[in-house]
C-alpha cells in the first residue's frame, strides 16, 4: 500500500507565493518520475510540472518561469515552489508519483488565488 499526502495548500493574492509538498510512505522499493497536476473547475486535469527520478523536469507553458518542481529522494517527496501567482492558477493540485508497480495519486489540495 502506497500513499500521497499534499500539504501547502490555501488562499493567496494574486503575485504570491505558495509552495506545495507531497509525501509518498507505505511500500516503496523505488520511485521514478514524480509529477503535479491541476484541475480547475469545469476544465480537464493537466500536467502541472515533473521531475524525473535524475532531476530533469519539464513544465507546461503555462507555468514556465513561474513555478519550481523539485524532489528529495530520501524523504520521496516532491515539492511545487509556486511564485507570482495569478487567479488563473486557481485550481485543486494533485501529486502523482511512478511507484512501480502502480502510478499513485494523492488527495488533492486546493490553491486559491484572489484577483
Amino acid at each position: 500500500q502506497v500513499q500521497l499526502v499534499e500539504s501547502g495548500g490555501g488562499l493567496v493574492q494574486a503575485g504570491g507565493s505558495l509552495r506545495l509538498s507531497c509525501a509518498a510512505s507505505g511500500s516503496i522499493f523505488s520511485i521514478n518520475a514524480m509529477g503535479w497536476y491541476r484541475q480547475a473547475p469545469g476544465k480537464q486535469r493537466e500536467l502541472v510540472a515533473a521531475i524525473t527520478s535524475g532531476g530533469s523536469t519539464n513544465y507546461a507553458d503555462s507555468v514556465k518561469g513561474r513555478f519550481t518542481i523539485s524532489r528529495d529522494n530520501a524523504k520521496n517527496t516532491v515539492y511545487l515552489q509556486m511564485n507570482s501567482l495569478k487567479p488563473e492558477d486557481t485550481a485543486v493540485y494533485y501529486c502523482n508519483a511512478d511507484i512501480p508497480p502502480r502510478l499513485a495519486w494523492g488527495q488533492g489540495t486546493q490553491v486559491t488565488v484572489s484577483s
